[in-house]
């Protein structure tokens, strides 16, 4: 980074021109503009700006976040401090009072299509220095930010708390509503991605929410006022967070923190600590419009790059014979799986001499699990492997010979015991493991599962320190062994499944290809798994688990919407009339899947329910078209009017049906306001319509 020197705005242009050169995919958009005088940041790029400044004082104080198109200025109250610096050390608080001095500060492209401002601040009592680093990205309306400090003293220093989302905003005097959306909790009993709007009480009542693995909710929320102005916020970390939303009417003042839970991370002299980056975004809209922008950042920022153009893939995993599988049994399946269009083949838990224990069983498997992968691979699949890589038996010889590697608290794992991530020998030997694996038997896929990701360890005999659980076994531990291995072996592609959907949040995006949403818990909890779950995150990021093996279109087609489509059929044991469905099935999901991969979600009904219809419909801005899926359970309507959204109202479209004989033309205004019927003839029925438009 370069010394504090006046930027000024000749030097800037050539700055620019000079990034371009290395980085083509910077664009001209971007404008950062850092004034010594009165030391102001300003950093925008066409469709949201950012303002912070380091006052006389000392402070470093955020400013103002403006959506440049529709002119909404979010910003602290008059004369109230708000930092986005907060974080607290065993001996001194670091927020919005904190005095620095300014050491550098400097502005470069950066990778992704962004632009990223680095400011270096020391705190004047002599603690440690402070890097933020704000990042923006081209065409997004979000500003994500990151903070690490280091320890300057000459002695060890604990961190006890780190705020990943500390803002505080003026109401103008607005009623607020918040909008977040429950995990797959224990199995479902305590949660299946329900969405939840909460009216902010003016009395500074909070809104909380309890994320990251083995948490209540995902790692999102949003926040609009009576005019629908509105932010969002996420956050990446798979650890546990308590976000916390208050309103005080009396100070005009909404706040919103995300502090992780149960830090105690011990920093030695010169040593650092990062808290986990997060992101700020601004909309106008409804909490449809607020979860597109979400993904589309997602998408642009932090996701892992698309597998193929073609994903998501059609998978068949072999879940439903629960451990009883044997050479013969995934052979046939394969062949089967093949011809009916699948591209990548799972084995599920069984295949392994036991949890922990990661060695082809050979009584199951006599010419190897490599023979089995050969075979696949001819049949033009990928060959996945199931895989929870944080447990073991008991008597596993992992175990065996290191009784100690256990965390303080097992997770009960199909009898296994739970492995301590962050204990460094522990993560080695795990990284090792899946190395061998990979090589050995070819992979292309893992399938990552377990009981709660990361884990709570307490022992004073393990690498990490015991105060610091939390943090150490969520970066240290799972993040460590996972991008370990994305840098080893970037060819293979990891699912995360952690009790079914326990650990949706936006570092999960970063390392995983896509998700599991509700588990193998049939149609109606897989459509409110995904009514919920594509809210914050990609489409991509909600795979679903189909175990049935008597097919109709109600069945089949409530697995489409989404990621991978994961078959768990026993497809050795299913009649013809249901294989030639599928296949027919699995056909019409691959004309739909980038489509909806890419387009923007509008939930046009209420989450679905045994008694009424559910529709979604999603849009492909690029194409103009859109596809509506409807499905009638036990509900007593025999059709559904649709109202879609997101069209030209002055612009021609076709609309026709997947099973309808119907035909229609009729006008984007005429479609959003009238809306288009959508016959189910019967209960336990689906039907899609979709819309075209006509060439003029």
């Amino acid at each position: 980074m370069e010394q504090v020197a006046p930027l000024k705005f000749a030097r800037f242009v050539c700055l620019t021109l000079a990034l371009s050169a290395v980085a083509p995919h910077v664009s001209a958009q971007f404008h950062l503009q850092f004034d010594p005088g009165q030391r102001i940041w300003s950093m925008e790029n066409s469709v949201v700006r950012a303002v912070f400044q380091l006052t006389e004082q000392g402070m470093f104080e955020f400013r103002s976040l403006t959506d440049i198109g529709s002119g909404n200025i979010w910003a602290p109250p008059p004369n109230y401090r708000s930092s986005p610096i907060r974080f607290r050390l065993q001996e001194a608080n670091f927020d919005e009072h904190t005095a620095y001095r300014l050491v550098r500060q400097a502005a470069a492209a950066a990778p992704r299509r962004s632009y990223r401002q680095s400011i270096e601040l020391e705190d004047l009592r002599g603690y440690g220095r402070v890097l933020l680093e704000l990042e923006m990205f081209e065409k997004q309306p979000v500003l994500r930010y990151r903070i690490r400090f280091q320890n300057l003293r000459p002695q060890a220093v604990r961190m006890l708390d780190a705020d990943m989302a500390a803002w505080s905003f003026d109401d103008r005097g607005k009623a607020f509503r918040a909008f977040y959306v429950n995990q797959w909790v224990h199995g479902g009993a305590n949660g299946n991605f329900e969405p939840i709007p909460r009216t902010l009480a003016g009395t500074g009542a909070p809104v909380q929410l309890f994320t990251g693995a083995y948490g209540q909710h995902c790692t999102w929320l949003a926040l609009r006022d009576e005019q629908d102005r509105g932010l969002f916020a996420g956050w990446e970390f798979d650890g546990r967070a308590n976000a916390i939303l208050r309103r005080y009417e009396s100070g005009s003042r909404v706040d919103l923190s995300a502090p992780i839970q149960e830090l105690g991370r011990p920093l030695a002299a010169n040593g650092t600590f990062q808290i986990p980056a997060a992101f700020l975004g601004v909309f106008q809209g409804d909490w449809d419009e607020a979860g597109y922008r979400t993904q589309r950042f997602a998408e642009a920022a932090l996701t892992r790059d698309l597998p193929g153009g073609n994903f998501p893939w059609i998978v068949w995993d072999s879940w439903m014979y629960r451990t009883d599988i044997d050479e013969p049994t995934l052979r046939r399946n394969a062949e089967i799986a093949a011809s009916l269009g699948a591209e990548v083949f799972v084995v599920d838990l069984g295949w392994a001499r036991q949890i922990g224990d990661w060695r082809a069983d050979p009584v199951k498997f006599p010419s190897g699990l490599r023979a089995l992968s050969d075979y696949v691979h001819s049949l033009g699949m990928k060959f996945g492997l199931h895989l929870p890589l944080a447990e073991a038996a008991a008597t596993a010889p992992v175990l065996r010979n290191n009784p100690d590697w256990t965390s303080s608290q097992s997770y009960g794992y199909f009898s296994a015991e739970s492995l301590c991530l962050s204990h460094r020998p522990v993560r080695n030997w795990i990284a090792g493991e899946i190395t061998r694996l990979i090589d050995d038997f070819q992979l292309d896929w893992i399938l990552q599962d377990g009981e709660n990701m990361v884990k709570r360890c307490t022992k004073t005999t393990h690498t990490h320190d015991p105060q610091d659980s939390n943090y150490s076994n969520a970066v240290d531990g799972l993040n460590w062994v996972v991008q370990t291995m994305l840098t080893r072996r970037p060819a293979v592609h990891w699912e995360n499944c952690e009790d079914g959907g326990n650990m949706m949040t936006f570092n999960m995006v970063r390392n995983y290809v896509t998700s599991i949403a509700a588990d193998d818990s049939g149609p109606m909890t897989t459509r409110q798994a995904i009514y919920g779950i594509t809210y914050p995150f990609p489409p991509r990021y909600s795979d679903r688990y189909m175990p049935d093996e008597e097919l109709d279109t109600y069945k089949t087609r409530s697995y489409m919407f989404g990621g991978p489509w994961i078959l768990m059929n026993r497809l050795a044991q299913m009649r013809p009339e249901d294989l030639e469905l599928l296949k027919s099935e699995i056909a019409l999901y691959k004309t739909l899947r980038e489509r909806i991969r890419d387009g923007k979600v509008y939930h046009l009904s209420a989450r679905p329910a045994e008694n009424r219809i559910d529709a979604l419909q999603s849009h492909h801005q690029e194409t103009d078209t859109s596809v509506i899926l409807a499905f009638r359970p036990t509900a007593a309507a025999n059709a559904y009017r649709a109202r879609p959204k997101g069209l030209k109202p002055e612009r021609s479209y076709r609309v026709r049906f997947q099973d309808d004989r119907r035909l229609l033309t009729m006008t984007g205004a005429q479609i959003m306001e009238g809306g288009i019927r959508i016959n189910l003839p019967g209960m336990w029925t689906a039907e899609f319509a979709y819309i075209e438009p006509i060439a003029n």
